[in-house]
């Protein structure tokens, strides 16, 4: 019981980092447009990924907690040295202000001890095929949807008045702002729900074919809405400006086309990363304007750092069961 304690602490820093890793997703093109000061910005968008329980059923935390890795071979253990290795890599990440996902942590993290502690075997190949094709094809929607919507949107606007049109934008990216950060909470949040919930199950603490407790819900989705509130301030700069500067309606193109896709894949419960998609988006409205408009340098760090979350999270998390079996 001690154990599983701590698992559900550790999830749920894990959310808080989440949050507080992936504010930038949220807020970055809102701020960077100066339509809301960053303080402002990161109540808003702490709000509305709270509240995205409210409009989403938990279909994300059941692929993470039980159509990944095959449950029955996962212990308390496991569960702690998948969270640790998520946990590392957030933090790594953090530091170095590169916008990857927490989501490909988590699957990083469940991966390496699964594999270490009962082999190839343990994986639940659709589900880990979902969670590598969406990879790339998160961010590619996000992108193309961005690209079309900007260009929808500038050719209607084209003979209105700059200022006028500006003025409605700034106004629009509320809504914008407001409608990705409930995909970002009605997404990413329901990750660490899904590893609580397996936690839960692997204790026999739940039954076997229990639902997913309230509890679990609202503590979670409280958790990275703090995580937002707090903001995590170095990976804002990179997604707001080092990437492609942005003007208000491109803010709004680049939000609605995340939120868009983020919905799409929540209904279907495929556990996909809101960096990827935001990222697209912005690249997508960057390279609206010309190609090289977007500074393609930084997009390639980013890049190389989702391609090496998901390994880098397993090794890290294969170490700690592995060290942990000495104890």
């Amino acid at each position: 019981m001690t154990l599983l304690v701590v698992i559900i602490i550790l999830a749920l820093m894990f959310d808080f980092l989440n949050g507080f890793h992936d504010a930038a997703n949220s807020i970055a093109t809102v701020v960077s447009t100066k339509v809301l000061t960053p303080t402002a910005a990161v109540a808003w968008a702490a709000l509305f990924n709270f509240i995205s329980f409210l409009i989403f059923g938990p279909k994300v935390a059941a692929m993470v907690g039980k159509g990944i890795v095959d449950q029955h071979i996962m212990t308390l253990n496991a569960v702690a040295c998948a969270l640790i290795g998520a946990i590392i890599v957030d933090i790594i990440t953090w530091i170095w202000a590169l916008p990857t996902s927490s989501s490909h942590a988590l699957v990083g993290g469940l991966l390496g001890v699964a594999l270490i502690k009962a082999g190839p075997s343990a994986i639940i190949a659709s589900g880990f095929y979902k969670v590598l094709i969406f990879i790339v094809v998160s961010p590619v929607v996000g992108m193309l949807l961005a690209f079309l919507i900007s260009s929808f949107v500038e050719a209607l606007a084209s003979r209105s008045n700059p200022y006028k049109m500006d003025k409605i934008f700034r106004k629009l990216q509320f809504f914008s702002s407001a409608a990705f950060s409930i995909g970002h909470g009605g997404s990413d949040a329901q990750k660490t729900m899904g590893i609580i919930w397996m936690a839960l199950l692997v204790s026999n603490t739940l039954p076997a074919n229990a639902g997913l407790p309230y509890w679990v819900v609202i503590a979670c989705q409280a958790a990275m809405g703090f995580g937002t509130l707090f903001g995590g301030w170095r990976i804002v700069k990179t997604m707001g400006q080092r990437i492609t500067k942005l003007r208000p309606f491109e803010g709004f193109c680049a939000e609605i086309s995340g939120a868009l896709t983020l919905y799409s894949t929540i209904l279907f419960g495929i556990p996909v990363s809101t960096t990827h998609t935001i990222t697209g988006a912005v690249i997508g409205v960057g390279a609206r304007k010309r190609f090289s408009a977007v500074r393609w340098g930084v997009t390639l760090s980013i890049v190389w750092a989702w391609v090496l979350t998901i390994p880098i999270s397993a090794l890290i998390a294969a170490t700690c069961y592995e060290l942990s079996r000495l104890f």
